[in-house]
């Protein structure tokens, strides 16, 4: 009762603060009322309900109003703070990564709960923190920063792998919860201050795949 309890508060945390987040882009994008209300709730429910879909659970948003409600929070917070919210890109970073780390939780604590293997929490809490700010990001026609090499996804799956080793090393929840947040909180923060990231994938140029033959053969003399 206890662990569904603390979930279901990090839920809505994590709901605040990615509605939030959802609101602000849409702001900055002009949408109007409903459009903004919407870019937020998906961000905030479309990672848990994915997962949800994935787990064969009973999907969050739909067993009570609140977290709709709770994006309406997140709604009017925007709405009365638009000029401030939208004018400092740090203020994006700061409600995503704490919507991104506080969905990785509750996406590792409910898939554990449900009897997965952490393998699988690990998989589902980077989907329940990252795959909301992939719908927002499509949606509001902004290249994810799921697929970017900022790391953003890869920060889920390390707090997932720490929050791993430190069961196994006994350490009691709450420092695996714990150890798992500031590690994400860490790499995202790394990622903006110092430009952390992944290598990237470079596709070599024709020019650059094809051997240089100028001066050789009688076609390359002048």
């Amino acid at each position: 009762m206890v662990e569904e309890t603390f979930i279901f508060i990090i839920e809505m945390l994590g709901t605040l603060a990615f509605g939030i987040s959802g609101v602000r882009l849409a702001a900055k994008k002009r949408f109007d009322w409903f459009g903004a209300y919407t870019i937020g709730a998906i961000t905030a429910i479309g990672g848990g309900t994915l997962r949800d879909v994935m787990l064969d659970a009973p999907v969050f948003w739909m067993q009570t109003w609140i977290y709709l409600a709770i994006t309406g929070v997140a709604f009017l917070i925007v709405l009365a703070f638009t000029r401030v919210l939208t004018s400092d890109s740090k203020l994006l970073f700061m409600f995503d990564a704490v919507g991104l780390t506080l969905f990785a939780i509750t996406g590792i604590q409910k898939t554990l709960a449900l009897g997965f293997p952490m393998w699988v929490a690990i998989i589902m809490g980077m989907i329940t923190g990252a795959f909301g700010g992939v719908l927002r990001d499509v949606l509001i026609n902004e290249e994810p920063l799921f697929f970017r090499k900022d790391i953003y996804a890869t920060a889920c799956i390390a707090g997932g792998v720490v929050y791993w080793f430190t069961a196994i090393v006994g350490g009691p929840v709450w420092l695996q919860q714990s150890l798992c947040v500031v590690t994400i909180l860490f790499l995202r923060w790394g990622a903006l201050r110092y430009g952390w990231h992944l290598p990237e994938m470079r596709e070599r140029s024709l020019e650059e795949k094809a051997p240089n033959h100028r001066g050789n053969g009688k076609w390359g003399r002048r």
